[in-house]
């Protein structure tokens, strides 16, 4: 099962592990659409199927927040939030060497299985901007907030890559320094949402814990 946070008659936010898809793919493994599904089924007694909407998501490899509706209208709600960047996400992320603190923007775009980017405007690329804050270094890896102002596919590891501070543990955009067994260290610690019908603004919040996380646990 997985750690609900927050429930109501309208939304669900939960912890997705990392490595777990956010909803169902070809792999078949657990995905966390589909578990929370089966807990909104099992805690209120439903015999039917229970409806849960995605209105974001994570990389399969990072864990953290995520938030689900549970009605089509919190869907339709959510998914605006999120759509109009007025859903607030912060991150934590462990990278290599230093990063410039700040706002960064990029222009993101696909190719050969991932995600380039450049600083200079691309046709056809789609515009990302995050801001990073740098909270400690520790033996050359740096432990970094970061606050999206887009939300754009890998755009953290593809941002970070492209500043020369790829993520630790981050086997696609580190370029083979990442070792077998190491986990990508991001991960969604700060959720900000309005409630889809009450108006009231929500704070959650979601510390990681274990693996690299253990050498920065007194700086968060």
């Amino acid at each position: 099962m997985i750690q609900i946070l927050h429930e109501d008659n309208h939304i669900a936010v939960g912890i997705k592990p990392p490595n777990m898809p956010s909803q169902a793919d070809a792999s078949g493994d657990a995905d966390f659409l589909s578990l929370v599904r089966e807990y909104i089924k099992q805690s209120r007694n439903k015999p039917g199927n229970a409806y849960v909407g995605l209105v974001h998501r994570l990389d399969r490899p990072a864990g953290g927040l995520m938030a689900v509706a549970l009605t089509s209208k919190a869907a339709a709600r959510l998914s605006e939030q999120f759509a109009s960047h007025t859903a607030g996400r912060t991150y934590l992320a462990v990278c290599r060497g230093v990063p410039p603190a700040g706002a960064h923007t990029h222009w993101l775009w696909e190719q050969a299985g991932m995600v380039r980017a450049s600083i200079h405007e691309k046709t056809k690329a789609k515009k990302a901007v995050l801001n990073i804050q740098t909270l400690c270094a520790i033996e050359n890896l740096t432990l970094c907030r970061i606050e999206l102002q887009t939300g754009r596919k890998h755009q953290i590891r593809a941002q970070l890559c492209a500043l020369g501070h790829p993520l630790w543990g981050d086997n696609r955009y580190d370029f083979g320094r990442a070792k077998p067994g190491e986990q990508l260290a991001l991960w969604c610690a700060e959720l900000k949402l309005i409630h889809p019908t009450t108006s009231e603004r929500l704070c959650l919040e979601s510390m990681p814990a274990g693996g690299v996380w253990k050498k920065f646990i007194n700086c968060y």
